[in-house]
């Protein structure tokens, strides 16, 4: 059967069906008796019982989208989403990988030898990639922590501050020792403190904020949940924990990163975002949920909608916050944290990651966090040494042909490694990936106009190595930890630094290595000087061309790394108290910058905002 590229894939035959539980990967997608092409197979949409009826409440959601939920299913009876040990479905059935809380007690799952091989895969396996050859040299990574009562950073993954249970997992998973920000994150957690972290992309922020959340969860158990007298308040989820992230694609990575390391523990992880049916989401959330994923405009959609409470909230998450701002989801954010019915910051523990954090985010997040401890892992807004960074001066009608002589040239490593290009516009994604077809190099495209299924299935197939080139614009680059890239070609340029460092993030994440190829003209000059600096932070090669051009241009520094503070703790440092002016275009980050207009504007960039201005229901499809 001849190839055919995801974004030309839009139907296909039905694949057969599968055996409950069986996950095969079939000519057009994905085979199984729930899964198919971006469809679901049987008359049930996959939700299988003894009698394939959703609420059969001896049935399970097996055997769908992987297997991974099976066994006696979900439910515990009509009006039963919560019951006395807490939590949001009934804990007293055994599911397997699923714990329960028992009179005060955590009571770990039996382990489950097909869930792990889902989770964590076999030793060796690429797309399951652990630490990298150069991992100890994270050691040598500078750390600055500043705030009052700063713990000694852990060395190693012990119990205590991490739960035994979770130290299983992280073994599961093949990490040996934490990295620098989950030294401090750990411990800084466990002692009840909220933290602002800056980290440099692929250092773990992920693990940063899952490890220590979930160690408490698993220490503390489920909060009791309110009684409330209107038989649908009682199907609301009540999640104790809650992260929010800028995109669908970074929620999603999240959440499996969660339910890995919740294996065999109480914790049921759920994710939220727009572009897939809301209905469905609803019905996860009402089976229970004790750590939420999810996007800004989606959250407030099932806030809205009266699906999700807030009250039991004890861990809030704010995953690559400065984009959430760039995007224009402030008050998104503002409204879930400030609207609805979360506790105080002093009644829960907050943390903010994210690869940069200029002054005035860091002045907006005092709005969010309660004594917070700074921390500042390596570079901050710099990139890993772990990457090669290469920079050739290509004119833009030049460009097709010198990625064939790149692509041709790496040809031989193509079955092991991936590679990401990433370009500046949706219609030039589409273009290159068919170019690069019809010149015999497997590629799929990911961007916004694409439908959930098919940017879904384009990265399953990108991660699996079916299709080992990805072309993408920019929502795929930040926070996405796709394993084993092993090189990113920056085929546009990006106009803002920040998003440079970001995209060769990809490449080069824990400890491994990887190599980072840019075409440069002089269309690219606002952003020579700070590349320029970036290479020399990185003991990079500066090319003469990129010197010559610097000292020709009088246009200065590009708008996005604003000088060197942004690492800093301004509280330390000083700065500026207010917002007006500048990029943040005076109150609530209208004017200018950030679009303005009615309470779910801005945002251009992403697509638009909630409503691009106008109503409050615009729902772009970046949620």
């Amino acid at each position: 059967m001849s190839y055919v590229p995801p974004h030309r894939s839009r139907t296909g035959e039905s694949g057969e069906q599968g055996a409950p539980g069986e996950n095969t990967f079939g000519g057009n997608g994905y085979r199984s008796n729930g899964y198919n092409n971006g469809g679901y197979q049987n008359s049930r949409g996959g939700y299988r019982g003894n009698s394939n009826g959703y609420g059969n409440r001896n049935g399970g959601y097996g055997g769908g989208y992987g297997g991974g939920y099976r066994g006696n299913g979900y439910g515990g009876g009509r009006g039963g989403y919560r019951n006395n040990s807490g939590g949001g479905y009934n804990r007293n059935r055994n599911i397997p990988g699923q714990g329960r809380w028992v009179d005060g007690k955590h009571v770990p799952a039996e382990r489950d030898t097909a869930l792990e091989l889902e989770y964590f895969g076999e030793a060796g396996d690429p797309h399951f990639q652990s630490s990298g050859i150069n991992f100890d040299h994270y050691d040598d990574i500078p750390v600055e922590a500043s705030g009052d009562n700063v713990p000694e950073p852990i060395t190693e993954f012990t119990s205590p501050p991490i739960d035994s249970l979770l130290i299983e997992n992280i073994k599961l998973a093949r990490f040996s020792k934490p990295t620098p920000v989950q030294k401090y994150s750990v411990p800084i957690v466990s002692n009840g403190g909220d933290l602002m972290a800056c980290a440099q992309t692929g250092s773990g922020k992920t693990g940063g904020f899952l490890f220590p959340v979930l160690s408490q969860m698993y220490k503390n158990g489920p909060a009791e949940v309110a009684e409330e007298s209107n038989v649908f308040a009682r199907r609301k989820a009540h999640p104790t924990a809650l992260i929010i992230a800028p995109t669908r694609e970074l929620v999603m990575q999240i959440h499996e990163e969660a339910k890995k390391y919740a294996y065999r523990s109480w914790v049921k992880a759920c994710v939220v975002y727009g572009g897939a049916s809301i209905d469905g989401q609803i019905r996860q959330l009402e089976r229970g949920c004790d750590l939420l994923v999810g996007t800004p405009g989606r959250l407030n959609d099932l806030l809205e909608r009266g699906k999700i409470s807030l009250s039991n909230i004890k861990y809030f998450v704010l995953d690559e916050a400065d984009r959430m701002l760039d995007m224009g989801f402030e008050p998104q954010i503002r409204h879930i944290v400030q609207g609805c019915d979360m506790p105080e910051s002093k009644e829960r523990q907050t943390l903010m990651f994210s690869a940069t954090f200029p002054k005035e985010i860091q002045h907006m997040a005092t709005d969010f966090l309660n004594e917070y401890i700074f921390l500042s892992v390596g570079r901050v807004g710099s990139t890993s040494e772990n990457i090669t960074q290469r920079i050739m001066y290509v004119e833009d009608d030049e460009k097709k042909s010198s990625l064939l002589d790149i692509l041709t040239a790496q040809d031989d490593t193509l079955t092991t490694g991936l590679t990401l290009v990433f370009v500046e516009t949706k219609r030039m994604a589409d273009i290159l990936s068919d170019f690069l077809i019809t010149q015999n190099f497997p590629a799929t495209s990911i961007h916004g106009d694409r439908s959930q299924s098919e940017r879904e299935r384009a990265l399953e197939w990108f991660k699996s190595g079916r299709t080992p080139i990805l072309v993408a614009t920019a929502v795929a680059a930040r926070g996405l930890d796709i394993p084993n890239v092993t090189h990113v070609i920056n085929y546009d340029l990006p106009g803002d630094i920040d998003d440079y460092v970001h995209r060769i993030g990809r490449t080069g994440r824990a400890g491994n290595t990887g190599i980072a190829t840019a075409f440069f003209n002089r269309g690219n000059k606002n952003v020579c000087k700070d590349l320029i600096d970036i290479l020399g932070e990185a003991n990079q090669e500066v090319p003469d061309f990129l010197n010559t051009i610097s000292r020709e241009s009088s246009s200065g520094r590009g708008r996005g790394r604003g000088g060197r503070g942004q690492s800093r703790d301004y509280r330390r440092y000083g700065g500026g108290n207010s917002y007006g002016g500048g990029s943040y275009g005076g109150n609530s980050y209208g004017g200018n910058s950030y679009g303005g207009g009615s309470s779910y504007g801005g945002g251009s960039s992403y697509g638009g905002g909630y409503s691009s201005g106008g109503s409050s229901r615009g729902g772009s499809q970046w949620w």
